[in-house]
């Protein structure tokens, strides 16, 4: 299982699927045939079907200029390693092939390449890979979470921690304090600026549930925008962590190190499910997204609210059970509707996970792992026009005069 940076990736939006990882894809290719005259592009499948709301052939563009681009769209081609998959090739002068690399951007903002071994030992630092193995040492050691996830990281993780922290403080201010609409073509207004006035009209625990919402859309709509955001574990459900953590650090006064060490039990928690499932949209539908985000939400908050080992794996099991089978059917294929509403809802949901946990002496039937699983599995079976490719759900019937 690999480092929880890799969860933690900062870069500008709408999608670490869709933007990141191309644009990473994209860059690593130019380096390895930085002499070729122009570059050719295929994009298969979920990649394809949903890029140009990403915005992944910008993305391309751009890590291969000043270069001649040429992109093609394969939508209902899929390869079998992953759905959202990218060839490219490398041209001389002549048009003639001197290059080519396969890539798949798995999620996260992560690219694995064909012929290239992705289980590479010296970045694969944690023995442990599930949450009940990890469990069972906090209760052998007599230690939390974050704890584990510090033992095994190099020590510049807080550093990296504390950046990421930042990035995400600021992002919910920028959404707070930017109005006007959403670019995309539907129109959108940001909505993060009204509800944080209306807000703050409201007293007490109403205030605070208010404030869950506004910094959730505030972040999640500075991602639509193409913002500098933080993947948590994506671009699209980036808001959820940012924003809970935001308001219990604003209306709790939990200090800095407290908000890196929840950090690190969430991106743990992130990190399990990629090791275990998927955090790709493209391959599990949305619960690999905002699931993992709720989930991840949930085990930070109930951390800082004194949970113990067992309650912390509860309110992440809470969390991610109840986004079971969510659907990723973008409208116009745009990281907007339902994405953004999706990260307000699923930030509020988090706090109510960790509440009925924290209520509970955190012991349950159903195991944090055993939901992971069921989540890999309920994605294969959902049919491919509901993970990404805005070929059914809300992509079809939002159109619909019914």
């Amino acid at each position: 299982m690999e480092s929880i940076k890799e969860i933690y990736r900062i870069g500008h939006g709408p999608s670490s699927s869709h933007t990141m990882g191309p644009f990473r894809a994209a860059t690593f290719f130019k380096e390895n045939f930085a002499d070729a005259v122009s570059y050719q592009v295929v994009l298969y499948g979920s990649l394809a079907a949903t890029g140009k709301g990403h915005l992944t052939d910008k993305a391309i563009i751009k890590a291969l200029e000043p270069k001649q681009v040429e992109i093609e769209w394969q939508p209902t081609i899929f390869l079998e390693r992953h759905p959202n998959a990218l060839k490219f090739t490398a041209l001389d002068s002549e048009k003639k092939e001197i290059g080519s690399q396969i890539a798949y951007s798995v999620g996260g903002g992560r690219v694995v390449y064909e012929g290239i071994d992705e289980k590479n030992t010296e970045t694969n630092i944690y023995p442990l890979t599930t949450m009940t193995e990890v469990m069972n040492w906090t209760k052998q050691n007599g230690k939390m979470y974050w704890q584990y996830v510090k033992e095994h990281e190099n020590a510049d993780l807080y550093d990296h921690l504390e950046e990421v922290w930042n990035v995400m403080k600021a992002a919910a201010q920028r959404g707070i304090d930017t109005e006007g609409s959403i670019p995309g073509g539907l129109n959108l207004p940001r909505k993060a600026p009204s509800f944080y006035i209306k807000g703050n009209s409201y007293t007490d625990s109403l205030k605070r549930r208010s404030m869950i919402f506004a910094f959730a859309l505030a972040v999640a709509e500075e991602n639509a925008c193409g913002g500098v955001v933080v993947t948590a574990p994506t671009c699209g459900s980036c808001g959820v962590l940012a924003s809970v953590l935001y308001v219990l650090h604003t209306f709790y006064n939990f200090a800095t190190p407290k908000i890196l060490n929840a950090l690190a039990t969430a991106g743990l928690i992130g990190n399990i499910v990629k090791e275990n499932a998927s955090i790709s949209g493209a391959e599990v539908g949305c619960q690999g997204e905002i699931g993992v985000a709720c989930a991840m939400a949930a085990g930070a908050a109930s951390q800082l609210f004194g949970g113990t080992p067992a309650q912390i794996e509860y309110a992440a099991s809470i969390a991610l059970e109840h986004f079971l089978g969510l659907t990723c059917d973008p409208v116009c294929g745009l990281v907007q509707i339902p994405c953004i509403e999706r990260n307000a809802v699923a930030a509020a949901r988090s706090l109510d996970a960790n509440l009925y946990a924290i209520l509970s002496d955190g012991q349950h039937l159903v195991s944090f792992d055993k939901v992971v699983r069921t989540m890999k599995q309920t994605g294969k079976d959902l049919p491919s026009i509901y993970k990404e490719t805005s070929g059914g759900g809300l992509a079809v019937f939002a159109h619909k005069n019914e």
